[in-house]
This record gives structure tokens, C-alpha cells and sequence, in this order.
């Protein structure tokens, strides 16, 4: 058991622990971090142009941000909200073209007092310089900020990782989940010409700047502030395409030098998950922005187009099968599950924290569905049902709103296996494809609420999933039934439930159901059930006869 809760830790924490490290109370610097406030509503970012170039020695980065916003509603502020976190620092502030005399700070947030008189639906454009000593992760990306490390042969190597701790560690912008810069972002990398700099989306322009070499990066599309990170390195690039459901998609992996023939080797695997992830969720996001895989000096994010790999090219997760069913060491789970946040987490994604959920039991579910894909629906059976053994229900998977917070760390398997169970009752595996389609589809590029995602899949599946996402969601109660048996004569019940949830569930090796409520109900089944009766394995439950 003790095995299995450290390969629960290694899991539950490698994608999102910046957020996971929950907290009993809550600061103004939270609530500034995590609310669309007074100060950041009546603004919409539009894009990011943005440029970085970091002393590698000296562990200093110095750059600018320029966003192009529009001025929302009737009644725009006056004060604008920019979050750049200590220790770094903000320089000087213009808009368009006039510098911002008045600049407050307050811990990480930096108060901009606007004497301009904005038009409605109008653009302006906030240029701002920033420079500073980063905080440094110590342990990426379980924590977060940017990395100095040496390379095996004791070269340079740079990057960040800040899901949870916000881009605001190193760059200053609106770090809000549900304001994505709609026309898309570039990153200027500004780097020793030894090195070469990876960003997001396509390479659009280099420059030779004295002795060093500027890399301009581009995405056309909405993108998470998260996901927006520079890979320094002595890179070498692997081309290759994927003819996809919208043409043919460009593949590119950078990876370190002496790392480029076990890359060639393991990296043979995208197109089976490209293959698989278009089949059951819909076109790849991002084609115009083509998709890569960069090797990082830590585990693995889901950046945007620019997916983090650092899966040392071995199958598994770090070696190990997360589901203990031997099904999670046939793929490399790095490349899989970043990969399936293309989808849910970075072209669907949530407005709030709290709601990340959606990111990452979607994704973890896209594993169980790369499995059967492989090997066949009981092999993805297995493989989920396997990884139940790393659930708590420690805490509900919703957070708590308004603060940065997100749920359990219970959103990855707990979340895929109240999926798994949702696609039961659907009895229809083709209606469950197509709300996979339907939701990437109905929400192209979008932020979005747990709401619109429960209404969605509760519309199409035509069952109200009002007290099921109520109970697996918002409590940490598994439904439990208890039952009797007597002959052919069954009593059942569901306990450990919140108030009208009435799911039903199929019986083992048979094509019966019950529809237990919180009321005993009694029946007569056609077998004899005394020996040998038992619930479908695929319904994330408990059982309890009782004699």
C-alpha cells in the first residue's frame, strides 16, 4: 500500500502541485489572484507580445510585455490590475506611447492608475518593461518558477514551469484564467548564440543581436498565460507531419543533442496518440500552430503546441504503471497525457481554478481511451479500474472559488473514473465519442464554467447529471449499495449519497440493471444471484451485502 500511495503522490501532484498545496486560509493576494475583479473586468487582453532574455549565471531575466487590450462595458475603471509577483520588478509603464506616471505595488500586484479617457470597444496598447531575480523552482514542476540547470554534459539549460504559481513569476500580464489573448502571443527569446531558444506555436523570425541571437515564436490562437514558456538549450529539431483530420499537421520535437536518436525512437508513438485523440475528441486544436514536443529539464507540462517532455524516452511514467495493470507501461505517459490537455485544458479551458477538474479528468481520461485504442476496450477497462487504487477522497474535486484554488488531487483519477462511469450509463459508446467531439467542437478555444460543461453533457446524453456531478464533484462520498439476497429475491439501496441521486447500475455478465434509490427496493431476478452476483466493475462504487 505504501508503494501505491507514492506513485499516487508522483501523479496527483506532477501536473498541478503549485495549486494543490491547499490552504485553511486565504489572503487579499489570493482573492487578488484569483477574482475578475473591479480592476481586471472591465478589460479584455487581445494579445501578448512578449520578450524575455535571461543571464543564465546571474540568475536574472530582463524583458517586456506589450498587451494589446480592449475596454469592455459602459463603465471602465480607472485602476488597472498587473500581476507580477516579488521579487521581480516593473519598469517603465507606457500606454500607447505615454508613460504611466502612477504605479502602486501591493505584494505581487501592481496598481496602474489610467488618466485616459477609454472608448468603448476600443483597443490600447500597455507596454511594460520588467526585470528581476525570478523565484527559482526548486523541484519543477511540482513547484514553480524558472529553471537554471546544466545539461548531462554541463551546459545551460533554461525553462519555466508555473501552472498554479501564475506567469506572473517571471512576466507581468493579467493572471486570470478566464481572460486567454484572443488574437494569440509571440515570445521573443533573446539568448548566447551557442543556444537555441523553443517557443510556442512556429518560428517566425531570427535576429542577430551583437554576440546573441533573438528567436521570435508565434501562436495564432487563444492560449493559457501558463503556457506560455522558453526552452533554452542545445536543442537539435526532429521534423515530421501527421495527416489529420484537418490536413496535414507539422510534427516537430526539439530535444538535446545527444538525446536525438532515442527521441527518433520513442517519439514513433504521436501519431498513435494523434490517431487516437482526433478519433474520440476531435481535430488536434492548434494546426496552425502546428504541434511539438520540447524536452525540459523537468517531468512534463501541457504547454500550449510546445508540449514539456522530460519522460527520459521511456515508457510509463517515469518507468512505473500508474494503473498497476500493465496497460500504463505500453505507452509513454509523459507524451500521452500532456498531450490529451491539448484538448481539455488548453483549447477547453476553465475560467476558474477551482473548475480544473475539467483540465484533468478529461485528460487522464484520454489515457484509458489511448489504451483501448491500442489494445482493446478491456484493456482500457483495466487501465482505468486500475488507477482507482491512487484516489483519497480527501476533499470535494471542486475548489474554492474566487482564490486560485483548485480541488482534490483526486481530479485526475477520481475525475476518470467518474467519466468511465458516465460513458455506462450512456450504454452507447458512439453518443459518448460524439459528446467528446461536441464539447471540444461547442467549445472551440473557449474559457468555460463547470456549469456549461455539466449542461452540456447532461443535454446531449439527455439524463439530468444533476446529483451525479453533486455527488462525485462536490462530496468525497463514494455511492455505496447495500443489498440482500435471498433466493432470486434482491434488496438494494444506494447510501453515501447526497440528497435524490438514484443512479443505476448493471449487474455483472448481464444486461439488468437496478435503479437503486435511498429507499429500499425489493425484486426478483431470473438467475439464482446468492453465489455469484456482483456490480459491473466499470461503475465507480462500493458494495455492501449485508446477511
Amino acid at each position: 500500500m505504501k508503494q501505491f500511495f507514492l506513485v499516487f503522490l508522483c501523479i496527483g501532484f506532477f501536473s498541478n502541485a503549485q495549486i494543490l498545496n491547499h490552504k485553511k486560509e486565504y489572503t487579499r493576494q489570493d482573492s487578488l489572484r484569483g477574482t475578475d475583479n473591479e480592476f481586471r473586468s472591465w478589460w479584455n487582453v487581445l494579445r501578448y507580445d512578449i520578450s524575455v532574455e535571461p543571464d543564465f549565471e546571474q540568475k536574472f531575466i530582463k524583458g517586456k510585455n506589450t498587451i494589446l487590450f480592449e475596454v469592455l462595458g459602459k463603465n471602465p475603471g480607472k485602476i488597472m490590475q498587473i500581476d507580477l509577483q516579488e521579487p521581480m520588478k516593473l519598469g517603465k509603464v507606457l500606454l500607447n506611447g505615454k508613460e504611466v506616471k502612477e504605479i502602486n505595488r501591493e505584494g505581487n500586484v501592481y496598481f496602474l492608475t489610467i488618466s485616459e479617457k477609454w472608448k468603448t470597444k476600443s483597443s490600447y496598447k500597455l507596454e511594460m518593461e520588467f526585470s528581476g531575480n525570478p523565484i527559482v523552482a526548486v523541484n519543477p514542476p511540482w513547484d514553480g518558477g524558472w529553471i537554471f540547470k546544466k545539461d548531462a554534459k554541463g551546459r545551460p539549460w533554461m525553462s519555466v514551469a508555473c501552472q498554479g504559481l501564475g506567469a506572473s513569476v517571471w512576466y507581468p500580464n493579467k493572471d486570470y484564467q478566464g481572460d486567454e489573448p484572443d488574437q494569440g502571443a509571440s515570445l521573443s527569446i533573446i539568448v548566447p548564440e551557442d543556444l537555441i531558444a523553443v517557443g510556442n506555436g512556429r518560428l517566425v523570425d531570427m535576429n542577430q543581436i551583437g554576440d546573441k541571437l533573438e528567436f521570435v515564436w508565434e501562436v495564432k490562437n487563444p492560449i493559457n498565460n501558463y503556457n506560455i514558456i522558453p526552452y533554452i538549450g542545445h536543442y537539435t529539431e526532429i521534423k515530421d507531419s501527421y495527416k489529420g483530420e484537418k490536413g496535414d499537421l507539422s510534427l516537430n520535437y526539439w530535444v538535446l543533442d545527444y538525446n536525438r536518436e532515442k527521441a527518433e525512437k520513442q517519439f514513433q508513438q504521436t501519431k498513435e496518440m494523434l490517431k487516437a485523440f482526433e478519433h474520440w475528441m476531435g481535430p488536434y486544436p492548434f494546426y496552425e500552430d502546428g504541434f511539438k514536443l520540447v524536452e525540459s529539464p523537468h517531468l512534463g507540462m501541457e504547454h500550449q503546441s510546445a508540449i514539456a517532455y522530460g519522460n527520459h524516452f521511456e515508457n510509463g511514467y517515469l518507468g512505473r504503471d500508474l494503473s498497476n495493470s500493465g496497460w500504463g507501461l505500453k505507452w509513454d505517459f509523459i507524451l500521452v497525457h500532456e498531450s490529451g490537455h491539448e484538448w481539455f485544458g488548453n483549447n477547453i479551458t476553465t475560467k476558474e481554478v477551482a473548475d480544473m477538474w475539467v483540465h484533468e479528468s478529461f485528460t487522464a481520461y484520454s489515457e484509458t481511451l489511448h489504451t483501448q485504442e491500442l489494445f482493446g476496450k478491456e484493456a482500457g477497462n483495466d487501465y482505468v479500474i486500475g488507477t482507482r487504487m491512487n484516489i483519497l477522497n480527501d476533499i470535494p474535486m471542486i475548489g474554492i472559488y474566487g482564490v486560485n484554488q483548485e480541488g482534490s488531487g483526486d481530479i485526475y483519477y477520481k475525475g476518470a473514473n467518474m467519466i468511465h462511469t458516465f460513458r455506462q450509463l450512456l450504454e452507447n459508446d458512439e453518443l459518448f465519442r460524439q459528446i467528446l467531439r461536441g464539447l471540444n467542437e461547442e467549445f472551440y478555444h473557449q474559457t468555460v464554467t463547470t456549469k456549461q460543461i455539466e449542461d452540456y453533457m447532461s443535454q446531449m446524453s439527455k439524463i439530468d447529471l444533476t446529483e451525479f456531478f453533486n455527488q462525485y464533484l462536490r462530496t468525497t462520498m463514494i455511492p455505496t449499495l447495500e443489498y440482500k439476497i435471498n433466493g432470486k429475491e434482491i434488496s438494494y439501496r444506494w447510501t453515501n449519497i447526497v440528497d435524490k441521486f438514484d443512479m443505476p447500475v448493471r449487474i455483472s455478465n448481464s444486461e439488468t440493471w437496478l435503479f437503486p434509490t435511498a429507499e429500499w427496493k425489493t425484486e426478483t431476478l431470473k438467475n439464482d444471484l446468492e453465489k455469484n452476483f456482483s456490480i459491473d466493475r466499470n461503475f465507480y462504487i462500493e458494495t455492501d451485502r449485508k446477511d
